[in-house]
């Protein structure tokens, strides 16, 4: 199992990103379901964001919302939806709510020998929805996934 991030569109809507990561799936579900812990890793360095804040209620029917700020404009976002499933250590369910367009995210922990792989599965509403999130991704999302990488060498010690 390579460690390296892929990222591939399967489909018209859908894109998956799968990586591995060196540590038990307890340990990587809990840096993505605990709020202090998504703070650490979630925005890429080089994005030229802040996360602002964090709440995240990690259970079906749960809702959570990241707002974000542009370092150089100010600009504030948000991103926003609800768990539709939780499975503690093995899954986690949610929607896009930001936009019309907003993906259903669906991201698997596999445990295999003490490592964790991981598949993070988008289903778009149409083409242009997937075009638009894709642009720019792998760079974005392998920078994210290795903060995850430097933050789980910690919470794995």
């Amino acid at each position: 199992m390579t460690r390296n991030t892929t990222v591939q569109r399967q489909s018209a809507l859908e894109l998956v990103i799968t990586r591995r990561f060196n540590a038990p799936a307890r340990i990587v579900f809990e840096a993505w379901t605990h709020p202090d812990l998504l703070r650490q890793w979630w925005v890429p360095t080089s994005s030229g964001l802040s996360l602002l804040s964090c709440e995240m209620e990690v259970c079906a029917g749960g809702r959570y919302r990241l707002e974000f700020s542009h370092t150089a404009s100010g600009q504030i976002m948000a991103f926003f939806g609800r768990y539709i499933d939780v499975v503690p250590d093995a899954r986690l369910v949610w929607t896009n709510e930001e936009s019309e367009s907003g993906a259903v995210t669906t991201v698997t922990f596999d445990e295999i020998s003490g490592a964790t792989r991981l598949v993070m599965h988008e289903r778009h509403a149409s083409t242009v929805a997937l075009d638009d999130a894709i642009a720019g991704m792998e760079g974005a999302v392998t920078e994210q996934f290795d903060q995850l990488d430097t933050l789980l060498v910690t919470l794995s010690a």
